[in-house]
């Protein structure tokens, strides 16, 4: 098989199966497991897969910068942040992660809601400015720009400091064996920090991250309280989920 057969295989069997395994792949073709690696890097340098121990995984779409994530999946970034606005309670505290889905919670947010937010993003602190009711809490630091938000050591010790009843975070991959996960260590990390000030975790994954992976993984299933998503809840990654007892929450 030549290598561009071998490039299309790879590709059709990511998107039939949502993983590559590399040494059943190379049995099956009758070729090296290095050659399925070496292809495989090929395919994860040009942003088509997410190579993991033993084989691949598909590669999110939401690890492009800032403005071009504003175009990718509006509406199913719309329906995500209504029901995860809906989670916020009069008088309540919320810690709300940054990046377009965040953006578009604190859009959704009425204007007359009394509440807290404490967020590390200049974006989502400047979209709540117009919200008399909203007491804001802006966490300092290294600007990461690919985000709109601040991480690094002075974010994550400042997050020390602040806590909440619910937090609203954002990752670019959520897949059953690799977790939720992102694109930079410091961003993973900063996340980490935030979600363990709050009582109750919920992700915001709009369907095009579902199924996918990004190289720094963020927390394991059992931190978060709930997923919500507007992704076909017969989805095979959405199908595993369940059976892990993620409690997932329709966007429709």
């Amino acid at each position: 098989m030549l290598a561009a057969e071998r490039r299309e295989h790879l590709l059709g069997l990511l998107a039939r199966t949502g993983k590559i395994v590399a040494k059943d792949v190379a049995a099956d073709l009758g070729i090296s497991e290095d050659s399925v690696r070496r292809d495989l890097r090929d395919l994860a340098a040009e942003g088509l897969c997410q190579r993991v121990y033993g084989g691949a995984l598909p590669a999110s779409p939401a690890v492009v910068d800032y403005d071009a994530r504003r175009a990718v999946a509006p509406d199913g970034k719309r329906k995500v942040a209504a029901v995860a606005a809906a989670l916020v309670r009069p008088g309540s505290s919320l810690i709300l992660d940054g990046g377009t889905t965040a953006l578009a919670v604190a859009r959704a947010l009425p204007k007359e809601l009394t509440c807290t937010v404490i967020t590390h993003s200049p974006t989502i602190a400047t979209a709540l400015i117009d919200h008399p009711g909203a007491e804001l809490f802006l966490i300092g630091g290294r600007v990461f720009k690919h985000s709109a938000v601040t991480c690094g050591a002075a974010a994550a010790e400042a997050a020390q400091n602040v806590s909440a009843e619910l937090c609203l975070l954002g990752v670019t991959g959520v897949h059953p064996e690799a977790g939720l996960t992102t694109a930079d260590a410091d961003e993973a990390a900063m996340k980490r920090a935030l979600a363990a000030r709050a009582a109750d975790t919920y992700i915001l994954a709009s369907r095009e991250k579902i199924g996918t992976a990004s190289p720094y993984r963020v927390l394991p299933w059992e931190k978060i309280t709930g997923l919500i998503t507007d992704a076909d809840p017969r989805d095979p990654a959405l199908e595993q989920l369940a059976t892990l007892g993620v409690q997932l929450l329709p966007a429709a």
